[in-house]
């Protein structure tokens, strides 16, 4: 190399007898990796550097949005829990009831980067629908939500009754929730209604949750066994409305309410987890951003201090 330095000075081409080894980059295969001068393995790391900084700048950004629709949920998930809570007061939560026809509404968002809270309420509904097999069962799916479509078409396509998607687009109110809830009650046949969905707690933790909501064929049989529901009775009826009939619209009321309530808090969910996702990522991104300058100006140096190397080198040679 010092007498190449030396036959560049003088004007001269200088030809080795033997092929020079090319420096290969660090960050990529050893078989794919370019031939070439030492500057290409820099080269490779600005290029790797500047995409870290690109991405970590979208992750930032879409953290900062995140944050922005979580506080606008929030409060409405938060009011909402007001709805369905005189209900339970009143005909109870009994996941526990056995019946014959259950209807599984899995409540899921639209899109991903947000954790694992569609996979968690999934994995629930899969969960409670083995529990429920039986010879004279039937388990019925209703999906709100295009991630846990996706997740439950490969081994439950046959069970799935409706699939509804693209819910979170727009924010919704109660009269849209009632509407859907109305839909799924037509279109369906239930003895009880099973909704999941995740509870929102923080920004960093979520509650999975399973809600019942029974038929009045099947709140009469347990008001009449006795239990918590045997409470009804007790009730005067106003009106010429008939027992069936309030129950009936107890029913539908009640559904749409803790619908409306799982819309809320899923949602809610979703945006806090994925403002921690993000959060996770834009660190992770700057770790791997303290590498590669690391990497970078090693790389850099060690370039440096061998072209120094070879200019003294030719400049003893000529001296000598």
């Amino acid at each position: 190399m010092a007498m190449a330095a030396a036959f560049r000075r003088e004007g001269r081409r200088f030809v080795s007898p033997q092929p020079i080894t090319a420096v290969r980059s660090s960050l990529i295969p050893e078989d794919h990796a370019p031939l070439g001068v030492r500057s290409i393995s820099t080269q490779v790391v600005r290029n790797r550097m500047k995409s870290v900084k690109n991405i970590q700048k979208i992750t930032k950004a879409m953290k900062m949005v995140a944050a922005s629709k979580l506080r606008l949920i929030q409060t409405r998930a938060e009011n909402s829990r007001g709805l369905w809570q005189p209900f339970t007061a009143l005909l109870g939560d009994a996941p526990s009831v056995d019946v014959k026809k259950n209807v599984i509404v899995t409540v899921s968002s639209d899109k991903g980067l947000c954790g694992g809270i569609n996979s968690t309420a999934v994995k629930i509904s899969r969960a409670f629908n083995k529990l429920t097999l039986g010879p004279e069962k039937e388990t019925k799916y209703v999906i709100l939500g295009e991630k846990a479509k996706a997740q439950l078409i490969r081994d439950s396509k046959k069970k799935i009754a409706i699939c509804m998607t693209e819910l979170q687009r727009n924010p919704l109110n109660y009269t849209q929730v009632s509407v859907l809830a109305d839909d799924i009650l037509k279109n369906v046949e239930y003895d009880a209604l099973r909704i999941v969905f995740n509870k929102f707690e923080s920004v960093v933790s979520f509650l999975p949750t399973m809600a019942t909501v029974l038929s009045p064929e099947v709140v009469e049989r347990e008001a009449e066994s006795g239990g918590r529901l045997g409470d009804l009775d007790s009730y005067e009826i106003e009106g010429g409305e008939t027992k069936g009939e309030i129950l009936q619209n107890l029913a539908e009321f009640q559904f749409s309410c803790v619908l409306f309530n799982a819309v809320m808090e899923s949602a809610c969910s979703e945006q806090g987890a994925r403002m921690s996702a993000m959060d996770s990522s834009s660190r992770n991104a700057g770790d791997m951003l303290d590498r590669l300058t690391l990497t970078y100006n090693r790389t850099r140096q060690a370039s440096i201090t061998t072209e120094l190397t070879e200019i003294i080198s030719g400049a003893a040679a000529l001296e000598g």
